[in-house]
């Protein structure tokens, strides 16, 4: 079992640049695969963005690919996700995630632990 905490969020304006940090308990985080996701009010939960257990694969959603970058340091255990260019509609509760047995990388459902989840907030 992995406990996640989630740290790094805030308020910015639009086309700054925030980095949150998922810190993991226990001594194998190598083995999670990580996601990050992200549920603004009134809509639904949706992918961000997901890493594999070396680092060597990753993987974006539509909307944040080219502005957000995943990257994990496993003797750290933490992953993060540095966010360039933001807009309003980045605007979110961002949670961190993870799970041992991967069998869909974007899909909330296929992961086991959650963190609590930070807010970002984009001004115009």
């Amino acid at each position: 079992q992995v406990q996640l905490v989630e740290s790094g969020g805030g308020l910015v304006q639009a086309g700054d640049s925030l980095r949150l940090s998922c810190a993991a308990s226990g001594r194998t985080f190598s083995s999670y695969v990580m996601g990050w996701f992200r549920q603004a009010p009134g809509k639904e939960r949706e992918f961000v963005s997901s890493i594999s257990r070396s680092g060597s694969s990753t993987y974006y959603s539509d909307s944040v690919k080219g502005r957000f970058t995943i990257s994990r340091d496993n003797a750290k255990n933490t992953v993060y996700l540095q966010m360039n260019s933001l807009k309003p509609e980045d605007t979110a509760v961002y949670y961190c995630a993870a799970t041992k047995v991967l069998w869909s990388w974007n899909l909330g459902t296929a992961y086991d632990y959650w963190g609590q989840g930070t807010q970002v907030n984009v001004s115009s």
